[in-house]
Order: structure tokens, then C-alpha cells, then sequence
């Protein structure tokens, strides 16, 4: 479970900040996790490295904020709100899906 919230507070946070920067400080919040062999640790960091960088998108973070900048008048509020959905359901989805797929099989 712990593994999971680590995956959940990285994408939201990563949602509003550099994806590079929260892998940089969830990794170490991990460690002691990975210590314990009780979950594998390739899994755990790839988990991790997913759910923070599928969010990148997102309208708030510098990727989608670039992308809202770029967009001509007429598009801008369209691709704010597609960037604003993606990102809300990756930050919902990717900490699931992750740790579903690379967590608990190495368990």
C-alpha cells in the first residue's frame, strides 16, 4: 500500500511541479521500501518514474503550460481543457495502473 500512495503523491505532485525534481525525492522516500526485498525494485522506481512523468501534460506543469502558450487564440481554451482532462486522469490512473502492473507482480 505504501507503494501506491509513493505512485499517488508523485503524480499529483508532479502534476504541478518538475517530474525530474519528484523523482529526485521520491526515490530516497522509497528506499527504505525497496530495502526490505519486500517489493522489487525495478518494479517500485519504474512505477514511480511512470506515474510522475505521465502527468507532464497536464495545463499546470511546464510541458502543458508550453503547449497552452503555443496554441493559436481560437485553440487555446480547447487545449486547456484536453490537457486539463489528461492530466486529471492520469493523475487518477497512472498510480493505479503502475503499481498494478510493475508493483505487485514483483511482490
Amino acid at each position: 500500500m505504501v507503494a501506491f500512495l509513493l505512485c499517488a503523491v508523485g503524480a499529483v505532485t508532479s502534476a504541478f511541479a518538475s517530474s525530474t525534481g519528484i523523482l529526485g525525492a521520491m526515490i530516497p522516500l522509497a528506499a527504505p521500501l525497496m530495502m526490505q526485498r519486500s517489493i522489487g525494485t525495478t518494479g517500485l522506481v519504474t512505477a514511480l518514474s511512470l506515474s510522475a512523468t505521465l502527468v507532464d501534460t497536464a495545463p499546470f506543469s511546464t510541458v502543458g503550460a508550453l503547449a497552452v502558450a503555443n496554441a493559436s487564440e481560437s485553440e487555446r481554451t480547447h487545449v486547456y481543457r484536453g490537457l486539463l482532462a489528461w492530466g486529471g486522469m492520469m493523475v487518477v490512473l497512472s498510480p493505479i495502473v503502475t503499481w498494478l502492473v510493475f508493483v505487485l507482480p514483483s511482490r
